[in-house]
């Protein structure tokens, strides 16, 4: 067998599981944010969860992508863990739509469309409009191309003759139906997923063996098995770096597929036996009986069938009893001591493999609204820093804010760094505009930190130094102070909300009310002074004060135009 027939095959495994991503991620730049906020709204209990994450599944083609994004979402504190569990069972369902596609590969010559989908797919990429569809054309042909060429070269590996009698020799070993032979390709399926990281790949893979008389069915539908298992460890791995609940979920996604295997294998003969007849596949028919090459075309079908059949009781079976799994994945993952609320840690991004660029911009979106709120924390802090009389406090608490402005200015590398990785991917141009937007909002917030210290030093210079403000003065300060805590509320309601759910008047009336006040007080402050009601040092640390708040309040609006798409003016 030339080497040249190995490496074919293991390029045709790569050009499926291109064409594979290529159609998932195309398929979710076209749905968009739409797929966030289906996930979000149709979760109001057990099953439209299940209908959700069926359909969000089978539209994307990837039941990675629909866990992952449920995952995030249980991370982000917009899914219940209960939720989650019935979506993630409804990608169970959705996910079964790849193994039907890879059948159909296997029932005639797909290649035959593949060249057609090219051409097209090229005209529509040049067309900056199209691009999107011209994209899932591209993936969806590189996916039949992948399959095609897979099954020819497959076929033409496992009939050579110096390779055929070893392949079936070494398989011949593992035909007998014992425990211990259905472990170890339980446990293939399982690994190769995992290492892989495309259960689609290893069904055709599978289906490849079984259809050329190699593996027995019995074998294949133990990968199929192990299959369903490798596929959930992606999410768990995933989930290592995000908060216990997001963990819980993931940990939920291998529960409910181990349940499923473990009765699966218990009425395995059985079950095998109710779809094979379903199928019309004959179990008896061996090689050389009349009929073997027509029976060995139904294989295919047989496993996509299983598949699917598997998949659709483990959830009907387990739907009901999904308090119960929830309170076992709770047992299992106990919470940990919750982070100091001073230690720095980004609490929605997560280190992992295969995320999708919708949903790594809605994780670094989910930081920005966690930095904002870190940001109006710190501001809190400030407006204490004034009235604290206690010495040791008050160099405590100014302590704390020092830390903070350190912890904003990580955040902002941090996220910077994420969005500029994400970057690298082939991203639609609204997902670039979002990705360019929030670039801009964290430079913004991380400046609003930087007053925030800056007004804190003036608060400390002031209470270190011999002369006091007057209670007028202190009055006007906390006035002003409590404009710029509600433009930071504003800000912060306007950042975990949709655009056209905000309103961007209400931040300029504060910003023009800010503006207006602090014109107003430097006005008061210059009189003052030429009367001598106070000296010009403290006047001086007065009229900065009300600039630096005055500062805040443009960073604030710039947060928000940058939110709502608006253009920063010049």
């Amino acid at each position: 067998m030339s080497i040249w027939v190995v490496f074919k095959l293991i390029g045709s495994l790569a050009l499926l599981m291109f064409g594979m991503k290529s159609m998932s991620e195309s398929l979710q730049k076209m749905a968009g944010p739409q797929l966030r906020r289906v996930l979000g709204a149709m979760t109001t209990n057990r099953f439209t969860g299940v209908l959700t994450g069926m359909f969000v599944t089978a539209a994307v083609q990837s039941s990675t992508a629909t866990t992952l994004m449920t995952v995030s979402f249980v991370n982000a504190g917009l899914l219940t863990l209960i939720q989650a569990i019935s979506v993630i069972m409804g990608a169970h369902i959705g996910t079964t739509v790849s193994a039907w596609i890879m059948s159909l590969g296997f029932s005639f010559n797909i290649t035959d469309f593949v060249y057609p989908a090219f051409a097209l797919g090229i005209v529509l990429i040049y067309m900056k409009k199209r691009r999107v569809i011209g994209d899932f054309l591209f993936g969806v042909a590189f996916l039949f191309l992948g399959l095609g060429t897979l099954k020819e070269t497959g076929f033409a590996f496992v009939h050579d003759p110096a390779m055929s009698d070893s392949i079936t020799a070494f398989f011949a070993n593992f035909n007998n139906p014992s425990f211990w032979n259905s472990l170890l390709f339980l446990f293939m399926g399982t690994v190769l997923t995992l290492c892989v990281q495309s259960s689609a790949a290893i069904m055709a893979i599978t289906m490849i063996l079984c259809s050329t008389g190699v593996l027995h069915i019995d074998q294949g539908i133990m990968l199929v098995l192990g299959e369903n298992i490798g596929t959930t460890i992606t999410a768990n791995i995933v989930a290592l770096g995000a908060n216990v609940q997001a963990r819980r979920a993931a940990f939920a996604h291998l529960t409910t597929n181990v349940i499923g295997v473990t009765w699966a294998l218990i009425f395995l003969k059985p079950f095998v036996n109710t779809v094979c007849g379903f199928v019309g596949f004959d179990q008896a028919i061996q090689p050389g009986d009349p009929g073997y090459d027509a029976n060995l075309l139904k294989i295919s079908v047989v496993l996509a069938a299983f598949h699917s059949a598997f998949n659709i009781t483990n959830t009907f079976l387990l739907i009901w009893f999904v308090p119960q799994i929830e309170k076992f994945v709770c047992k299992v993952i106990k919470p940990q001591r919750e982070d100091e609320e001073d230690d720095f840690k980004l609490h929605f991004i997560t280190s992992g493999i295969m995320k999708t660029p919708e949903l790594s911009v809605f994780e670094a979106q989910k930081e920005i609204q966690s930095f904002g709120e870190r940001i109006r924390s710190m501001f809190g802090m400030v407006r204490e820093l004034l009235d604290e009389e206690d010495k040791d406090k008050f160099v405590k608490l100014y302590s704390r804010i020092e830390k903070y402005e350190e912890i904003s200015d990580q955040m902002e590398i941090d996220i910077a760094n994420y969005l500029h990785d994400v970057s690298d991917a082939h991203l639609s141009d609204d997902t670039k505009a979002k990705m360019r937007a929030m670039l801009r909002e964290i430079s913004e917030i991380e400046s609003i930190g930087d007053s925030c210290y800056k007004i804190a030093r003036i608060i400390n210079r002031y209470v270190t130094g011999k002369e006091q403000f007057s209670e007028t003065q202190i009055k006007k300060i906390k006035t002003m102070m409590g404009l710029i805590d509600s433009s930071l509320a504003e800000m912060n309601k306007i950042l975990v909300s949709y655009k056209e759910q905000n309103d961007i008047n209400r931040t300029y009336n504060l910003e023009n009310e800010i503006d207006n006040y602090r014109d107003m007080i430097k006005s008061e402050n210059f009189n003052d002074l030429n009367e001598l009601k106070y000296s010009y040092t403290i006047g001086t640390m007065y009229c900065d004060l009300f600039d630096e708040f005055e500062t805040v309040g443009d960073y604030v609006l710039n947060v928000v135009e940058a939110r709502m798409g608006v253009k920063k003016k010049d």
